[in-house]
């Protein structure tokens, strides 16, 4: 990965944009740890994460006199932005349906593009996400060329998730990104056991959301997205059972259609599991020996999935199935199969799709409201999925 042509060009390609703070600063981006990205690798990955805003928090978006302003994510620290960014790179779905939310059209690129779910918006009437020319940042590797190819206006991931999940990326390598193509403006919020994200603090997925309203200036977006979010934990209230009497569930990546091999997830606090912890589903792994996949890389199987026997399968994987194709492949394969059959969620036919870790504030009521209805049989609607659309079409 050679940026020697790229930089040959000449100056700098992005003065409208650029960084002020932290990026710079190796003392906050971690140096690459050597991992290769794996197909569960991609879609994973502690400390505490606080939803109570700082002092600094409440000060972070500030308008200069010629309309520039400032806004402050960690661990970038200040990105100024003299206008309003048209075109955008998300790190994964989290972001890119934050940006769906403001209205935004969709981001040039994604991680992956088979890991941002678009089919979640066949719940919003009239919403819909077209992926055909969108790219994947990750193709056996991410090249530094891509970004210049791609010359967006900002790039919404965390840099650190660049030069810690594969081999290839320097702090130099960010460091000419962000000043010859745009600004590096993100958090890996989607899950928190990295052990590269210890020294930096956490969004919460509203958290995050409201940082990227300041970014793009659409925060009536996401203050009406906060006030429908608001109702609808709300209306989960009368939904989520007693503690006592709430299921203990596994979350499970399955690997492939007949799976005897997962990889196991413990429900934490990133916003990948956010749609488990608003219904209060109790985690079967964490009252294990079973540890959790980011810390071990490790796979366990059916005899000592058996050995837990949760009452429920959460099975991450399959979000390109639907419902109808994940059972008869399977579901049907863990009721035949000698030792999954005598799992207690495979006897009681409890076994869900868990969905996907990347969730923004619209496909996280989507997944919320699919869940509820698997694990406890609601038939109501618990979100205005009209209202949704109206919001995202700047009708409020």
């Amino acid at each position: 990965m050679n940026g020697d042509e790229a930089n040959s060009s000449g100056p700098t390609r992005r003065s409208i944009i650029h960084s002020a703070g932290a990026i710079a600063g190796a003392g906050l981006l971690a140096g690459c740890m050597g991992q290769t990205s794996s197909e569960a690798d991609a879609e994973t990955k502690t400390s505490t994460q606080t939803d109570a805003p700082t002092e600094t928090d409440t000060q972070q978006t500030t308008n200069a006199p010629d309309d520039s302003y400032t806004v402050s994510i960690e661990p970038v620290g200040d990105v100024q932005f003299e206008s309003v960014p048209e075109t955008w790179v998300a790190n994964n779905g989290s972001w890119a349906d934050m940006g769906i939310a403001l209205g935004l059209e969709p981001p040039k690129a994604v991680w992956l593009t088979r890991r941002y779910h678009t089919q979640y918006y066949d719940a919003i009437p009239g919403l819909s996400v077209d992926k055909s020319d969108m790219v994947s940042l990750y193709q056996d590797g991410v090249s530094k060329e891509l970004f210049y190819e791609l010359d967006a206006d900002v790039h919404v991931m965390d840099p650190n998730f660049l030069m810690n999940r594969f081999k290839g990326w320097t702090q130099a390598d960010v460091d000419e990104v962000v000043s010859e193509v745009a600004p590096m403006f993100g958090n890996s919020i989607y899950a928190q056991h990295y052990p590269w994200h210890e020294d930096y603090r956490y969004y919460s997925l509203y958290e995050g959301f409201e940082k990227l309203a300041q970014a793009f200036q659409r925060t009536d977006r996401y203050e009406a997205f906060v006030e429908l979010h608001d109702e609808f934990e709300t209306n989960l209230e009368s939904v989520v059972p007693a503690e006592g009497d709430r299921p203990a569930g596994a979350v499970l990546w399955g690997v492939g259609d007949e799976p005897e091999k997962y990889y196991p997830y413990i429900i934490g606090d990133g916003t990948g599991f956010k749609h488990f912890r608003d219904l209060g589903v109790k985690d079967a792994l964490a009252a294990s020996d079973v540890k959790d996949f980011h810390g071990t890389r490790a796979a366990i199987d059916l005899e000592t999935l058996l050995e837990v026997d949760p009452e429920v399968l959460l099975l991450r994987g399959y979000e390109s199935k639907t419902r109808e194709e994940f059972e008869s492949t399977v579901v049907d394969f863990l009721r035949n199969h000698e030792t999954a059959s005598a799992l207690t969620a495979v006897e009681n036919g409890d076994i869900y799709r868990a969905g996907s870790l990347y969730q923004g504030p619209i496909t996280n009521l989507v997944l919320t409201q699919r869940t509820a209805e698997s694990l406890y049989g609601i038939d109501e609607q618990l979100y205005d999925a009209q209202r949704v659309a109206d919001i995202v079409a700047g009708e409020f």
